[in-house]
This record gives structure tokens, sequence and C-alpha cells, in this order.
């Protein structure tokens, strides 16, 4: 079973210097119909203007990835954390027990573009921790390149959750599978371009709910920038 989640369909929150979609349920947005899937709660494609963003804030018993699309996003925290993530960065935190931080757009002159993915982690209270990772574009190009995972493997950064985020750009003559195991979903977020999972086409910002499915399929790509979770 296949389920599209168009891009035009999702929550608006604008403040100015943040422009957000939640693909989800998040702060003001409420949509029964849309409160996460699975462990996967949620995905805020993000905005923030110049010399502008998150003050110090917490959080708890969450697995946090930020994933940069366009400029330089600063972050800091509780832990003693702090570095500016550019395109191709990943960054990982277990909130864990509770921590602190901070992001803003680490430029004067241009937008920092980045989504925030929160992922409700398997175990609660353990101690708060932090992994960033940078994964360049020839890993990524033609194939599922593994970014997250519960072990750390491929070099990807470690979630506390039984879940795998891949990342892959894919252009017209590459093509891409991957095996669901039985009682698994997926949920595939196309960050930009254009593509066709099992036969249904995608545009910038559309995402798909995959459930029952023992194959993906992934073809008929266009400057295409997709991100893939294998979830339990």
């Amino acid at each position: 079973m296949i389920e599209v989640r168009k891009a035009d369909d999702r929550g608006i929150a604008n403040f100015g210097w943040l422009d957000s979609r939640h693909t989800f349920s998040f702060g003001h947005y409420h949509d029964p119909r849309h409160m996460g899937f699975g462990p996967l709660l949620v995905i805020n494609e993000d905005k923030v203007t110049p010399a502008k963003g998150f003050g110090t804030h917490g959080h708890r018993d969450m697995e946090i990835i930020s994933y940069v699309l366009d400029g330089e996003l600063a972050h800091k925290d509780s832990m003693g954390n702090g570095s500016v993530l550019r395109y191709g960065d990943v960054q990982r935190m277990s909130a864990g027990t509770g921590v602190m931080h901070s992001e803003f757009n680490h430029s004067a002159e241009k937008l920092v573009h980045f989504l925030q993915i929160w992922i409700q982690p398997s175990v609660q209270g353990i101690p708060p921790s932090y992994e960033e990772k940078h994964f360049d574009t020839a890993s990524k190009a033609g194939k599922l390149r593994l970014i997250a995972s519960p072990d750390g493997e491929e070099g990807s950064v470690t979630i506390h959750q039984d879940a795998k985020l891949y990342a892959s750009i894919l252009q017209p003559s590459q093509e891409i599978t991957h095996t669901l195991a039985a009682g698994r979903s997926a949920y595939l977020h196309l960050i930009r371009g254009q593509l066709t999972v099992n036969g249904t086409v995608l545009h910038t910002g559309d995402a798909l709910k995959i459930q029952a499915e023992t194959q993906i399929t992934i073809n008929e790509a266009e400057d295409a920038e997709l991100l893939l979770f294998d979830l339990p």
C-alpha cells in the first residue's frame, strides 16, 4: 500500500524569520491524519533568514537529526558541542534525560535551508549524546547511502531506534531498489527534483507512506535528492 503526502498539503508556519513546512503535526499545526508514521514523528523543512534562529530550548527522549540542504546552520548545546553545519552534513542529537540547544543561521547574508527530523527512541532516560558526520555528493550518487542506523553501520550516525535512514541523489538514467523485510514499512521524502516510486510520480517536497510492500523501485529521476526511512 502506498499513500502520497503532497508537498502543498503540509502544515505551514511562517514567523518572518522562519518559513517552515511540517510533514506531521507539530507546534500550532495539528492534523489527526498525520501524527507521525511509526517512530518517525517530525520532518520539518525549515528556511531561516540570515543571523536568525531558534534560541536556547530543551528536549528530552528524542532522536533529532538535522540534514542541511543549503547555507550554514550553527549549533550549540549544553553538552558543550558547537559547530557549523553545511550541505552534506548530518547531525544527530539524542536528547535522552534532557539537553538544551540553539540553532541559528550562521550567515549574515544567506538563508539556511535544512530538514529537522525527530525519531522516537526505543529507550528512554539515556544520557544525552551528540554526533555529526559529512556525506559527500559522490557517496549518495546513484545509490542509497546509509546515513543513520541503530549500530552506526557503514559510518552512519547512530540512533536509538530500529530504523535506518538513507539518502540518495539520482539522475534520469539511474534506478535503485530497496527491499523491505517482513513487517517493516518505509517513508520516502523527496527533497528536490522529480522521480517515480513503484509507478507513483513525486515532485519536490512530496512523500510516500509505504506499507505491505516487499520492494521499492525508484527511477525516472530528474535532479532528485531523497531520504528513505526503513521503519519497524
